[in-house]
């Protein structure tokens, strides 16, 4: 089982979050999809501590131009690739938290060898950019836990619904399929601005420590 390090989200006021939200919450509808395939957002959020560092030591990961608004409309073969990529990552990433690899509580890098929960998502975020998916497809995404913890999972915004890569377990699920509580992600339309997946904002910082089950 992959775990994720013990990560304080500790919040980060940006300016500009109005906007990019608003537009957010207008997604196109798609005929013929089940109610529940994409994520509701409510509103503005403040991203990661951590997530506004990274961005600004690699400001080419959060570039905001020319994203797309429309929904990826991934083929067979494409989401095939988010398995691939997830069960890839999972097995080439020995898990361990910023504290033992770092000496700090929180430091976003995409890794190597070693990393935990948001390492994991920042790489394979990476891989399938790299592949051809487009940034505004792969969004990092906070949620709680079975134990109510923090955790980090990537998504993947695709017209067929919204998929969840999660270093805990191989297997790509719609994000409802999964145990999880949404609370935050990246804005399609800018990476450097969060929305919230709530529509009670977390009024305190939020503790991402990715334990094991206790039973997109």
């Amino acid at each position: 089982m992959q775990r994720c390090g013990l990560v304080v989200l500790m919040a980060w006021c940006l300016l500009g979050l109005a906007m990019p939200a608003a537009a957010e919450t207008r997604t196109s509808s798609y005929p013929g999809t089940r109610p529940g395939l994409f994520m509701k957002v409510f509103g503005p959020a403040q991203p990661p501590y951590g997530f506004v560092r990274f961005c600004d030591a690699e400001p080419a990961h959060c570039h905001a131009a020319m994203l797309a608004q429309e929904r990826f409309f991934a083929s067979p073969e494409r989401l095939s690739e988010l398995d691939a990529v997830n069960r890839s990552v999972n097995a080439s990433i020995t898990p361990l938290t910023d504290e033992e690899i770092f000496g700090v509580a929180e430091f976003w890098t995409i890794p190597t060898t070693v990393g935990d929960c948001e390492d994991y998502v920042l790489l394979k975020r990476k891989i399938l950019i790299d592949k051809g998916w487009p940034a505004s497809a792969l969004l990092i995404t906070v949620v709680r836990d079975e134990a109510g913890d923090g955790h980090a999972v990537l998504t993947a915004r695709t017209a067929q619904g919204d998929f969840v890569l999660d270093n805990k377990v191989a297997e790509v699920k719609l994000w409802h399929a999964t145990p999880y509580d949404f609370v935050m992600r990246q804005s399609y339309v800018n990476p450097r601005v969060w929305v919230s997946l709530e529509e009670r904002l977390i009024d305190s910082p939020l503790v991402m420590a990715g334990a094991p089950p206790k039973s997109d």
